[in-house]
């Protein structure tokens, strides 16, 4: 149930004359839908009950987001709880939607009010909204309305203090804007190190390293059997062999071993080009 944002005041109107529906005829509707899948009977309660998410949506615009945005999000949980409301319970829809309809701007709110979520957990989700509500003033709480709130959510002080703090921030950019001419301007871009060097390096690093790669796994395959796996056993592999361990192996001395290592590495210093 979109909003259209350029006609908010006609679709607001539209739904304000939309008139409320009794009980019975609530009902009615509802058994069609659940009973017979009734589309036409779930768009009929919605239609109907447009009015109270708009006036819930408008108890969240102190939070700076547009009011057609979160009526929409306010429609989809009217919907959700169309779709999960049984009118033999013997409550009326309004009364059932309402924590769909908030639990929908909720989410909204709090993945649009701030870059960085500041609510992340239930209980923190929480106290955020109560916590704006229990400001009396704009001004920071001082300790004793801070252990009032603790109180009155049963929280800890210092979470209270905590989330008020993230409430008092402001996002900011990670990059300056593109018409900052300022010398003394600064964005937390202009700190990170480069550890890693510029895209340009890393990519001619990568090339760099498949070619020698390359060049010798080529070089390679002028060794003979022996000195090959010589070399792989000692500098190849993860778990390096010891000179004992290839001597006892090809039945021979370790300076043996030696000495094929150091005629192979030579070998491939003259094949592999640098």
């Amino acid at each position: 149930m979109a909003v259209p944002t350029g006609n908010l005041d006609c679709y607001i109107a539209f739904a304000c004359q939309v008139p409320v529906l009794d009980i019975e005829e609530e009902r009615a509707l509802a058994r069609r839908l659940h009973g017979y899948h009734d589309l036409n009977a779930a768009r009929t309660l919605i239609i109907h009950h447009l009015r109270f998410v708009i006036q819930i949506a408008r108890g969240y615009s102190g939070y700076g987001l547009p009011l057609a945005d979160l009526i929409q999000e306010g429609n989809v949980g009217l919907m959700k709880a169309v779709k999960r409301f049984d009118p033999h319970k013997g409550v009326r829809l309004v009364s059932f939607a309402v924590h769909w309809i908030r639990a929908e701007i909720h989410e909204f709110v709090l993945r649009n009010w701030r870059v960085v979520k500041i609510a992340t957990t239930k209980a923190q989700r929480k106290l955020f909204f109560n916590l704006r509500n229990s400001k009396k003033r704009l001004a920071w709480l001082n300790q004793d309305e801070v252990k009032n709130v603790a109180k009155d959510l049963g929280v800890k002080p210092a979470e209270v203090m905590e989330m008020e703090k993230r409430l008092s921030s402001s996002d900011q950019g990670f990059d300056l804007p593109h018409n900052a001419e300022d010398d003394d301007a600064y964005a937390p871009a202009a700190f990170l190190r480069h550890e890693s060097g510029s895209p340009e390096t890393q990519a001619e690093e990568a090339d760099w390293k498949i070619y020698q790669n390359q060049q010798l796994r080529t070089a390679l395959t002028t060794l003979d059997n022996r000195s090959r796996d010589i070399i792989t056993r000692r500098w190849l592999t993860e778990n390096r062999a010891t000179l004992q361990e290839l001597a006892g192996k090809y039945k021979v001395s370790a300076e043996r071993i030696r000495q094929l290592e150091h005629n192979a590495i030579e070998k491939l210093k003259s094949v592999v080009v640098v």
